[in-house]
């Protein structure tokens, strides 16, 4: 389950990296907390509108942001875009603290943070494969998806507790200072011992072009990037899906928001131990876990109270974690390092450039027709690219098989002729 934090680059990287994941999940809960109930009456649409701002610049920009990724140096590219959103962090605290923060100033950072995500997301995806042998990637995925829930586990939780107690505004300048950590961690790896070939991407005329292809070409690609869309568009919107339960349904405050994050985080831990120890396809984990999340979201929507409410979010939080990381791990072992990073930064787009049409619109739903509707809606549509991912990919194989056993046949016809009527009586002996 721990393989890989036998590799010191992966410890390092994976200890930064949980530090400042902590960080980041207590100002997701802050900004939203923020505009919510401070900047707004609770407006479902201005917290989804936040959302998709910050994820737009990914819709728009990954494209290229993988070319960079594959062109220089995935340090030093990480070490611009962790010391960017350290500073964006480090200017909405003050704002808040000063009391000078407006509606308008959250929309520009989150649109900012957005642009450095856009090229934070391919050269961190890709990086893994530069810190452990080819074998040990699948669990390292993992692990990295365990190094996030755990901060989740934890971030939601003090989130909402230091936001009853001192207000948002700190909180952001926690974050801040939780990037020192990952910038001393990327100081302190060895590029000496990467196992990557360190083979950079020379300029050259259709590379982003070349990259959309060698996804269309795959069918094994298509069938995740298909449903990276749709679950990541319309399914993966909980930090809106809880605010506006937990405040218009529920009548909660901060605290109890924070707490189901943390909630939610106990079933994504689990998975991502769970995924850390799988074997075999991970095809078939990403659509089934797809299934069961949507099944599950349209569950918890209608939940009696606000603690089946949470309770269903364990179970969600499981099937949900289960689908990104067999998605990720399918996708890395699938390219060749040549167009990892372009394949990884359209692989990010799918999964998170949808945000700014799906979070919007779920916060609307959920402003005009209720939260429950909201979530209801969010499952059955993660429910439909799932069974639709079920029929893909069972074609797909019934067509690779036929292939399989046409050049089988053709292959054993080559070497084994059959006898016929005018061949000579086999010697006696």
């Amino acid at each position: 389950m721990f393989a890989s934090l036998s590799e010191r680059n992966y410890r390092v990287w994976f200890a930064g990296g949980l530090v400042s994941n902590v960080g980041t999940w207590m100002q997701r809960i802050a900004q939203d907390w923020l505009v919510l109930t401070q900047l707004t009456d609770h407006s479902g649409t201005a917290t989804g509108l936040v959302t998709g701002l910050q994820f737009l610049p990914i819709l728009l920009l990954s494209p290229y942001a993988g070319l960079i990724a594959d062109r220089m140096s995935k340090l030093r590219l990480l070490k611009i875009t962790q010391a960017g959103s350290m500073f964006l962090a480090l200017l909405l605290g003050v704002l808040v603290l000063t009391n000078t923060a407006q509606l308008w100033h959250v929309y520009v950072i989150a649109t900012a943070l957005g642009i450095v995500a856009a090229f934070d997301g391919p050269p961190r995806q890709a990086l893994v494969n530069d810190l452990v042998p080819r074998s040990l990637v699948p669990n390292a995925v993992s692990l990295n998806s365990t190094s996030f829930n755990l901060a989740r586990l934890a971030g939601p939780g003090v989130a909402g507790l230091l936001i009853a107690a001192v207000g948002t505004g700190w909180l952001f300048l926690i974050n801040a200072a939780s990037y020192v950590a990952v910038l001393i961690a990327l100081a302190a790896l060895k590029e000496k011992t990467f196992f990557g070939t360190g083979v950079r991407t020379p300029r050259a005329k259709g590379q982003v072009r070349e990259g959309i292809a060698y996804v269309l070409a795959s069918p094994t690609l298509i069938l995740i990037f298909v449903m990276a869309f749709m679950v990541g568009t319309f399914g993966l919107n909980f930090q809106i899906f809880n605010a506006v339960m937990s405040t218009t349904v529920f009548h909660r405050g901060p605290a109890d928001y924070g707490i189901l994050g943390t909630i939610m985080a106990i079933g994504t831990l689990a998975g991502a131990l769970l995924a850390a120890r799988r074997q075999g396809s991970r095809v078939k984990y990403a659509v089934a876990g797809a299934l069961l999340a949507g099944a599950f979201m349209i569950a918890a929507a209608w939940a009696p109270s606000f603690w089946v409410f949470a309770a269903l979010l364990v179970p969600t939080g499981l099937a949900s974690i289960t689908f990104l990381n067999s998605a990720n791990v399918t996708v890395q072992m699938s390219v060749d390092p040549a167009f990892r990073g372009r394949v990884m930064a359209l692989y990010m787009m799918v999964l998170q450039g949808g945000t700014p049409l799906g979070a919007p619109l779920m916060g609307w739903i959920a402003e005009h027709y209720g939260a429950r509707a909201s979530l209801t809606v969010a499952g059955v549509l993660t429910v439909l690219v799932a069974v639709w991912g079920i029929f893909y990919w069972s074609r797909h194989h019934r067509g690779e098989l036929g292939t399989r056993l046409r050049q089988y046949g053709g292959s054993m016809r080559q070497r084994v002729r059959l006898p016929r009527k005018d061949d000579p009586e086999p010697d006696a002996a």
